[in-house]
């Protein structure tokens, strides 16, 4: 019987996103003007929310959740990304990896839930106006908001790992900006083929589940506006799903994108997972902020209140 000596990779290098090349400087201050905005935005928002009492309803509690997670959302890959940028270590521990595998799948997994839970919250508001505060009673909003943290959880647990369950032992360079599925496979010195199988089940399955429960929200949501008589309350019907629905392609459409493509690009991939994991986040902060006006009122009370304070 032959006995293979493993030696174990401690430590792995990310080399970053793929064809950039002499082109670290502007990327640098590119994705930190962009991190920048998304923490800020964000924050102002969960603030927003927080201190003004007209928001403190079911829609504005999921929209201050998607707030929270999309201030932690793009601080799993862009600090260790801006380090390297920035021209220092590429290293990147195996705890480290494996943290930040973990939470960039709970995180992507629980927001992903969130915007459906999201979609059945307007289509109860739009179809079942009525019986909205009935039926999106504070007791379900926690029971949906911790389902949606717990599946998520449960997500990247089994992800994480079915990866890091296998040996590491040859070469540790990882041809990406972060440690994902995809890229640290691979690495590994044993079959990864069940961790590969697993994985793209898990992922494709539960983000077509997911997006099939949006559009059939979507549609029910569709028929019943139309049917509303008064050209006023179709409009004020619909405004109310217009942020919420640029949120879901903001955040779907590279996805979509990825998986229609003929043949897979290394760059294409790239682009597409800082469309979700970096700038997508910012995206939602200046969705809810400029297309909702009970948002902009609130940011506007919370600015002025500050102000006012600093001149006192």
């Amino acid at each position: 019987m032959k006995i293979k000596n493993y030696t174990e990779v401690n430590e792995f290098i990310l080399l970053g996103i793929p064809h950039t090349e002499g082109l670290e400087s502007m990327l640098f201050v590119i994705f930190l003007f962009i991190y920048i905005f998304t923490l800020l935005g964000n924050f102002l928002i969960l603030l927003a929310i927080i201190s003004s009492s007209r928001l403190h309803t079911p829609m504005y509690f999921f929209l201050g959740l998607l707030s929270t997670f999309d201030i932690f959302f793009p601080s799993v890959s862009s600090p260790k990304m801006l380090v390297f940028l920035s021209g220092r270590s590429r290293a990147i521990s195996y705890r480290g990896c494996a943290t930040q595998l973990f939470f960039h799948h709970f995180l992507g997994c629980t927001e992903g839930i969130l915007y459906s839970v999201m979609s059945y919250d307007r289509f109860v508001a739009i179809c079942h106006p009525l019986r909205y505060t009935v039926i999106m009673n504070p007791k379900l909003c926690v029971i949906l908001a911790t389902c949606t943290t717990v599946i998520g959880c449960i997500h990247a647990t089994i992800l994480t790992s079915l990866t890091f369950q296998l040996p590491y032992c040859g070469p540790n360079e990882i041809d990406y900006y972060f440690c994902d599925i995809p890229v640290i496979l691979p690495l590994a010195c044993a079959d990864n083929s069940l961790a590969q199988r697993v994985g793209f089940t898990n992922v494709g399955l539960l983000a077509l589940a997911l997006f099939f429960t949006i559009i059939v929200s979507y549609t029910r949501i569709g028929i019943a506006i139309l049917r509303i008589r008064s050209a006023e309350g179709r409009s004020k019907a619909f405004s109310t799903c217009s942020a919420h629905l640029t949120a879901i392609m903001c955040a779907y459409g590279p996805i979509i994108i990825i998986y229609f493509q003929s043949t897979p690009s290394p760059l294409l991939g790239a682009v597409v997972q800082i469309l979700n994991n970096i700038v997508s986040p910012m995206l939602n902060s200046l969705i809810y902020s400029l297309r909702n006006k009970d948002v902009k009122r609130a940011l506007k009370k919370v600015l002025s209140g500050s102000k006012l304070t600093s001149e006192a």
